[in-house]
């Protein structure tokens, strides 16, 4: 497959993801550059934020215009948001892709076993 349909692929799972639950494109953004484009771990992370920004703007301007948003309640989790990514910057760059690794595979885990047990 043609590296250019395998971004256009990826990005719109990402896009599906991000519409369907407001976010979660990162889901199949990592494993899919990593994976797909021989992205290292790092910079397919990295990248994954990158393109989830433009994404939530697109999904928080769909949910806006449906009526589907509180903002004085969204507000505290934003500045939470904020100060969490701000932190785990600074991390980052001294973590090893392995421990990067497992640990969002732990995440992903615990998202998907709380997904099918609290339905």
């Amino acid at each position: 497959m043609k590296p250019t349909v395998k971004y256009l692929v990826t990005g719109a799972l990402a896009g599906v993801a991000n519409g369907l639950f407001g976010s979660g494109g990162g889901l199949f953004l990592v494993p899919l550059l990593t994976s797909w484009t021989g992205m290292k771990q790092k910079h397919a992370f990295a990248t994954s934020i990158a393109i989830i920004v433009p994404l939530s703007l697109v999904s928080l301007i769909v949910f806006w215009m449906r009526g589907g948003l509180d903002l004085g309640l969204a507000w505290p989790y934003l500045i939470g948001g904020a100060a969490g990514g701000v932190v785990s910057g600074f991390f980052f760059k001294n973590m090893s892709a392995t421990l990067l690794r497992r640990l969002f595979g732990i995440l992903l885990l615990y998202g998907g076993v709380r997904a099918v047990l609290l339905l």
